[in-house]
């Protein structure tokens, strides 16, 4: 869930999860970055790990259950609104994921979910993450 103006940056997590040469990609749904494909994954709640966090939210944007994640490295998502105020600030944990299925059940976070080529992928809105992990993951 977004918190816009929060007053501490919060923890989210995000995997980039690949399967016979295409990329799991969601479409988002809600703030920040609505309509942006990006990878699954979200705000990790009080009380649980950054990995069962990661699990919940696949779980929850694909209906796809995370089987391994592997550390890719995070980075900090900042947006100012036009008066300079920080409106959100994410540190974001990003894993290499694996699946134990393939088939796509999109939940009511993502607008949409799909399985796509690298060159599928460049032809749709991204958020900066997709290429990061990519070449974090020695895939470009």
């Amino acid at each position: 869930m977004a918190i816009a103006y929060s007053s501490h940056p919060l923890p989210s997590t995000h995997a980039l999860i690949i399967h016979a040469g295409r990329m799991l990609l969601v479409k988002r749904g809600r703030p920040p970055k609505v309509g942006c494909w990006g990878l699954p994954g979200g705000g990790v709640e009080l009380g649980e790990t950054v990995v069962e966090a990661l699990r919940r939210e696949v779980w929850e944007e694909t209906g796809l259950t995370l089987t391994a994640a592997h550390y890719l490295g995070y980075a900090d998502a900042i947006e100012h609104d036009e008066d300079g105020r920080v409106r959100y600030h994410y540190v974001i944990l990003y894993f290499r994921g694996e699946v134990a299925d393939t088939a796509i059940n999109p939940g009511d976070d993502a607008a949409e979910a799909r399985w796509v080529t690298l060159a599928e992928a460049r032809q749709l809105p991204l958020t900066d993450a997709v290429e990061r992990c990519l070449a974090w993951a020695g895939l470009i």
